[in-house]
């Protein structure tokens, strides 16, 4: 997700779970978190998206092409975009994936005009501090998830808690209108955004 690394609850226990069904996972961090080089600051959605293609792609040359993109919150944006420059991927799943970007634009619209002025500035993103570029806010203003959906010939499936508080359930209604068959929806009930609860994780894995 947004600033989350491979080592948030959700992304370890989907991929352990899904381990444990003999279906190899790779889970990486996107450039500037967690354990990958690069300044946070230089990134963009479309840098995300190129992350994940060279990802499938680095996967394809170690062990083989992947076939499914997992992708939670904006990453399941990104999984969407990144499906179509990946032959090999047959399906997509979403994890609480917004419809559009709005919601993101309009946490960081605080810190808007210092952007633009500055070319980037420090915003408190889940209390840790990031530093956001212009190239970042500039790149989701040209952001169609609707578009990216609509035209995705692969299957897919969106999962979504009507309890998400971050993320709205409305973004999987959206999202599940503008897809191509075959398409599957599934309500994670009770979970929270970040899947904290590990039954929530392992409910998704086996989805």
């Amino acid at each position: 997700c947004f600033t989350c690394s491979k080592n948030y609850k959700a992304p370890t226990h989907v991929s352990r779970a899904l381990s444990r069904e003999g279906i190899a996972v790779l889970r990486f961090d996107f450039t500037g978190l967690g354990d990958s080089e690069g300044d946070f600051v230089d990134t963009s959605f479309s840098s995300n998206v190129a992350d994940l293609v060279a990802a499938a792609r680095f996967m394809e040359r170690a062990l083989e092409a992947p076939t499914i993109l997992v992708g939670h919150s904006l990453g399941g944006a990104a999984v969407v975009h990144a499906a179509a420059s990946l032959p090999s991927v047959r399906a997509v799943a979403t994890i609480a994936a917004p419809s559009s970007t709005d919601h993101l634009q309009r946490m960081l619209e605080p810190a808007r005009q210092r952007i633009e002025r500055d070319g980037s500035a420090v915003v408190a993103i889940g209390q840790r501090p990031f530093r956001i570029g212009r190239r970042f806010l500039e790149d989701l203003e040209r952001v169609s998830m609707r578009e990216a959906v609509s035209r995705l010939d692969r299957a897919l499936l969106v999962l979504h808690s009507p309890l998400d508080a971050v993320v709205g359930i409305d973004h999987a209604a959206e999202l599940s209108q503008a897809a191509r068959h075959p398409k599957s929806f599934v309500s994670l009930d009770t979970a929270d955004h970040l899947l904290t609860d590990p039954e929530d994780s392992s409910y998704v894995a086996g989805i």
